[in-house]
């Protein structure tokens, strides 16, 4: 009966909705799982083994697969299927039904290995450089030379005091020209052609095989695309999820075959009268301006024609969207939001959080909820890679807005391959065969705890990064511009990238935007509105040039209430050279309206702008000036933190990547009556010790070893009942657990090595054998020990560990511990005859060394074949022993539970 009272209480008028339970984690769908690149080795699957290996996923955690189709393993060529056939077909059928019945699900590149290319890119469709050319023609002379008419991009002769013939149009079919100087003077003629520069797709798959397309050409992408209108339209299986495209490195072309008339119709002039400038002999200024027009062309044909052709194809047939931007020469931001879910990546130790967030801006600003993340590309070499080494990487991913991981990746293998399988030269092999995998689940548990809240409530940054492009594209060298996520002098030597880096080692939340998208914001209610939500002011990064309607839109944002921050000064010139004089009196103009005051002595100018303000000069003074407040949580060094809002409150990841423990209160810069801490690496929560900021918001008691990681939850209200997360104080001097130690294989390979019993923990590769060296799996340690005289609550700490641990005291499961600090609390210990157990997982850097010692066949695939990150021949014998197993020392540490006051 109590039941119904409760239903009708919430359907009656004015009744208040039930408070969420604030302990509890948000339902961790297939999307906060994570998902992984999965390589089809020459598409040589069959339905017993996807299913085998999908079921294998799903009891790992995985939360889908990207297929992609690649080249094939040696000695499997009879079992090749050819890309899009309907035997392929059959198989991607089978795959998508597999995993959504398994919980999952499947995304697909829109062709194999990458880029977009393949058998039906004629060679006019693929990439193309500009080669240029200029000859002589003497005084009352005559255009001898011949031209290749279908190469021919432009052909201009150039005369005294800037008279230019466009000789295009004359070129006869034989490819000579009659034409001769009109004035009988000496004229230079400058022919532009379009050389064939497109790589071939690169690690195709059987069938995908050809000329990767020009992304520049409309008609390229069309014809190309035709290829899956005609491919799925006899397909009536389960559709992927998602289309996918990759990064944009290997394109490589700087033109297309319609590219002058594209520039002409966007910039305005016709840069065939300018090719002498624009080939790089004319004036620094005036060459500069003309590459800045080129670049910005190129970007819009990618913005404009190149992605909403693909992204239309896809959305039409029922799939959404992945793309990586980075590596284009175009604006990442507006090309990240072309997508449904942009994707970013981080590359071994190459890694930078800041560019990462060019993706989550985008998709913030968009009003996308996904942003994913290629995750684990060479982050160290083959079968050294840790799970911990993983968390790290994530937990950068995450602070940078990402939450949506592909891990990079696994490779289909047949059981009949034996080990280590199908392998893929460039990745974290995160597959069944690689040992790692045995406890991968409690990674994988750990990503959905803390993607189950990220993926909820909305993105909340405070500021908008205005990202002055146009500085970097003003520069007289150089053709398109590649902004790579892994070469970052486009971001790191840029203003944008400065004023980043500052705002975000002072605590302050932004996302990057874009002139596109900044002509798409509106003022609402003193705030600046978006698609994606709402911030409390634009910073402009000092910068010498800004287009016109931009600079007029941030200063109708002003004046609409907004607040506009322009770092130093205010931008003094326009980009491009089309029409230039005129649109530089109308920036002169708009800046005349900005009537600049002292608002902060040798710091700060401020000037009322109708009902908000433009700030000039420092940032901080600015910022203090608009009321955005910082996060001072990041003075502790090495705290990192990503912060989204929800309708109760708001939910900070926060992850200490320093040296040093966090053990504090800490200031967070939001009001809040209640607030709840969840360890996503445990599951443990509890209500924290919550106080009042000195500067305002309030403070929250936080401990964190170097590694850990939290999420909390604030409330605007108080959530009585709970129980409170008690923190952990020392309360006497640590116990050493020192054995005998039982030392037992469980699983792995070559061999089972046989048991040993040592006193003094150490390597099981030098105290287990000849067999052991070679051993890649799990062995169970265990020792009996008697409760230390003093204390009722200890930290269990197994010290080293190579590389993770489950671990039960007394028959009772404490939990898998895979990534430093390898503690966990116990309590209620016997007096006498505790059973300590401890089963360690190493990685299968021994095994793979010992295959190489003994010259096992097992590097079989072709194309690249198996290559080290230096991308040379892989050979790992070599190397020397990887430590394995529990190296200790396993000690006791009594402690007290306290509440902070």
């Amino acid at each position: 009966m109590s039941r119904w009272i409760a239903v009708l209480a919430l359907l009656l008028p004015g009744a208040a909705p039930a408070q969420e339970d604030p302990l509890a984690w948000p339902a961790a769908r297939n999307t906060a799982r994570p998902w992984a690149y999965w390589w089809w080795l020459g598409s040589a699957v069959d339905a017993e083994n996807l299913t085998r290996e999908l079921q294998r996923y799903a009891a790992a955690g995985y939360g889908g697969v990207h297929v992609i189709p690649i080249y094939g393993a040696r000695g499997a060529e009879d079992r090749f299927i050819p890309y899009l056939s309907p035997r392929w077909f059959e198989m991607l059928g089978h795959a998508v039904a597999e995993a959504r019945r398994l919980g999952m699900d499947v995304d697909m590149t829109t062709g194999t290995g990458w880029c977009f290319g393949g058998p039906n890119v004629p060679e006019a469709h693929a990439g193309m450089k500009f080669e240029a050319k200029t000859l002589d023609v003497p005084p009352r002379g005559k255009l001898e030379a011949k031209f290749d008419r279908p190469s021919l991009l432009a052909l201009v002769a150039s005369g005294g005091g800037g008279t230019c013939v466009d000789l295009l149009d004359r070129v006869g079919p034989a490819g000579t020209v009659d034409w001769s100087p009109p004035d009988g003077g000496a004229w230079k003629v400058t022919a532009v052609s379009g050389r064939r520069s497109g790589p071939r797709v690169k690690r195709a798959a059987p069938g995908g095989e050809g000329w990767m397309i020009n992304p520049f050409f409309g008609e390229a992408v069309r014809n190309y695309l035709a290829r899956f209108t005609d491919a799925f339209s006899g397909y009536g299986g389960p559709k992927p999820r998602a289309m996918y495209h990759d990064s944009y490195e290997y394109y490589g072309g700087e033109t297309s075959p319609d590219f002058f008339a594209e520039f002409e119709k966007r910039r305005g002039y016709r840069l065939q009268e300018r090719l002498p400038d624009f080939l790089g002999k004319g004036r620094d200024d005036v060459a500069a301006r003309l590459k800045g027009d080129y670049r910005e062309t190129v970007s819009d044909l990618l913005v404009e024609r190149f992605l909403p052709a693909w992204a239309g194809w896809s959305r039409e047939r029922g799939f959404l969207t992945r793309n990586q931007a980075h590596g284009s020469p175009g604006n990442l931001l507006d090309l990240y939001a072309a997508a449904d879910i942009p994707e970013t990546e981080m590359f071994r130790n190459d890694r930078e959080i800041l560019v990462a967030k060019f993706a989550s801006s985008a998709a913030h600003v968009a009003g996308r909820t996904l942003v994913s993340s290629e995750t684990g590309t060479w982050l160290a070499e083959h079968f050294t890679e840790t799970l911990g080494d993983l968390k790290r990487l994530v937990d950068e991913f995450f602070v940078s807005g990402v939450n949506h991981v592909f891990y990079h990746g696994t490779c289909y293998s047949p059981d009949e391959a034996g080990w280590p399988g199908w392998l893929f030269y460039a990745s974290t092999e995160m597959n069944p065969r690689n040992s790692i995998w045995r406890d991968a689940l409690a990674l994988n548990t750990y990503i959905a705890r803390c993607q189950s809240v990220l993926q909820a409530g909305r993105p909340d940054n405070d500021l908008l990064v205005y990202w002055p492009i146009h500085d970097l594209w003003h520069k007289a060298d150089g053709m398109a511009e590649q902004l790579s996520v892994h070469h970052r002098g486009w971001f790191d030597q840029q203003s944008v990238g400065r004023a980043a880096r500052h705002l975000w080692g002072r605590g302050f939340t932004f996302d990057y935007v874009s002139d596109r998208q900044l002509a798409g914001a509106a003022a609402k209610e003193g705030r600046i509105a978006v698609p994606g939500g709402a911030c409390r002011a634009v910073v402009v990064p000092a910068c010498e040039r800004v287009p016109v309607e931009t600079f007029r839109k941030i200063l109708a944002l002003a004046e609409g209430g907004g607040t506009a921050v322009f770092q130093d000064r205010l931008p003094g010139d326009v980009p491009g050279l089309g029409r230039l004089e005129e649109r530089r009196g109308e920036l002169k103009g708009l800046r005349e309206t900005v009537r600049l005051e002292d608002a902060v002595p040798g710091k700060l100018r401020r000037a009322k702008l109708g009902a908000g303000s433009v700030l000039v000069g420092d940032l901080e003074a600015a910022l203090a000036q608009a009321g955005v407040a910082r996060e001072p949580l990041v003075d502790h060094p090495g705290a990192l933190f990503v912060r989204r809002a929800a309708d109760s409150g708001r939910h900070y990841f926060v992850a200490n990547h320093g040296e040093q423990a966090l053990d504090r209160w800490v200031p967070l810069s939001t009001d809040a009556e209640s607030a709840a801490l969840m360890d996503p690496a445990t599951g443990r929560t509890g209500m924290a010790a919550l106080g009042k900021g000195e500067g305002g918001g309030v403070r929250v008691y936080l401990q964190l070893s170097p590694g850990e990681s939290v999420i909390i939850r604030t409330f605007r209200d108080r959530r009585p009942g709970a129980p409170a997360w008690p923190c952990v104080e020392r309360s006497g001097d640590p116990v050493e657990v020192g054995g005998p130690w039982r030392v037992k294989f469980l699983e792995g390979g070559p061999e089972l090595p046989p048991p040993f019993e040592t006193g003094n923990l150490a390597s099981w590769t030098a105290l287990g054998g000849e067999e052991a060296k070679r051993f890649a799996g799990a062995a169970l340690y265990s020792a009996s020990f008697d409760a230390p005289s003093a204390g009722g609550r200890f930290l269990l700490d197994l010290g080293r560990v190579c590389q993770s641990a489950r671990v039960r005291l007394n028959g009772r499961d404490l939990g898998t511990l895979f990534a430093p600090p390898f503690r966990v609390r116990v309590e209620g210990l016997k007096p006498a005859g505790n059973l300590l157990e401890v089963e360690v997982t190493n990685v299968s850097a021994n095994r793979i060394r010992d295959l190489d010692l003994r010259k096992v066949p097992w590097k079989i695939f072709h194309d690249i074949n198996f290559v080290n990150v230096d991308y040379k021949p892989f050979d790992a014998s070599a190397w020397p022993l990887r430590d394995s197993g529990l190296l200790g020392p396993v000690t006791l540490q009594p402690v007290a539970l306290r509440v902070p006051q």
